[in-house]
């Protein structure tokens, strides 16, 4: 290898890995928000950025229709879980007869998004709420997520399946 391509490789490479290095931390440093779950019926609020879906937020940005559904709440809950374990590196945290938490881990850096269910009984709703814990955007995969689930919770729905 001639000397000047090992002089720029020696100068470019590391200012290349900096910003994949950076990733690997701030996702290393992450850690589980203290404030999630359900207030007067609520989930949080979306942050300002663009990296979050929810069935309770006004903002089109961030806005996301519910799942629905026709039969008994408890069969609606075990359809959802039962959606919920065709997913890939999803992780359910925290279950009560209402509220779910589980916590989705990307492949590449291992970034984590929150992701939150609350069943409404009286509506036949299942409202829900994913976001990133770090960064800036997405690039969509929170709303990609959750209409994933919401395809399969409808799939098993037709299938007859809990």
């Amino acid at each position: 290898m001639p000397l000047r391509l090992k002089r720029l490789l020696m100068i470019f490479a590391p200012l290349l890995l900096l910003p994949i290095l950076a990733l690997a931390i701030l996702s290393a440093t992450a850690r589980r928000p203290s404030n999630l779950g359900v207030t007067a019926g609520k989930l949080l609020p979306c942050p300002a950025s663009p990296n979050a879906v929810s069935t309770q937020s006004d903002s089109p940005e961030h806005h996301i229709e519910p799942l629905t559904f026709t039969e008994e709440p408890a069969v609606a809950w075990k359809r959802l879980h039962a959606a919920l374990k065709t997913l890939a590196r999803v992780t359910v945290i925290t279950e009560r007869d209402d509220y779910l938490h589980a916590e989705a881990t990307s492949r590449l850096f291992r970034f984590v998004d929150d992701v939150e269910f609350v069943l409404d009984s009286e509506s036949k709703q299942i409202h829900f709420r994913s976001a990133s814990r770090v960064g800036h955007s997405d690039m969509g995969a929170n709303r990609a997520r959750m209409e994933a689930v919401r395809t399969e919770f409808e799939r098993l729905a037709a299938d007859g399946a809990t």
